[in-house]
């Protein structure tokens, strides 16, 4: 059913949701994992993947970390750095490569925080075809 699924990470703590969530359907639907995370911050918007950065550095880092926790459970788990605007960045991801479901943390902004904010995982939701599980972070 879910061949593969892609996990957008934050680099937050809230990303803990997803991760425990999606570890079990994981396993259960015999699921291959993609991690993908956008770096945004000025060097990456500025020079893409030539950006150089304590940030990008970091994400990396956290990244494998996640990785490598998926892969000691057993769970087949591929890691990739975008970089750019996120709702951006994950909607061609999905166009691009493909996949089954799109998992995503929220954090439980409410109405005039999400006008502000602009809402990654409402914008991605909204621009795929395939299914989205969101899962708002406690």
């Amino acid at each position: 059913m879910y061949d593969t699924i892609l996990v957008t990470l934050d680099g937050t703590p809230s990303d803990r949701a997803i991760i425990k969530h999606v570890k079990q359907l994981a396993k259960l639907a015999h699921s291959r994992l993609v991690l993908l995370h956008v770096a945004d911050g000025w060097a990456a918007r500025t020079y893409g993947p030539d950006a150089v950065s304590r940030e990008i550095t970091e994400d990396a880092t956290y990244l494998e970390n996640v990785r490598e926790e998926f892969q000691s459970s057993g769970i087949p788990t591929e890691a990739e750095l975008a970089y750019g605007d996120p709702v951006k960045e994950i909607i061609k991801w999905v166009e691009q490569k493909g996949c089954d479901l799109v998992a995503m943390s929220t954090h439980g902004h409410r109405f005039l925080a999400d006008l502000f904010l602009g809402a990654t995982a409402t914008r991605v939701q909204h621009s795929i075809s395939i299914p989205v599980l969101l899962l708002r972070a406690k």
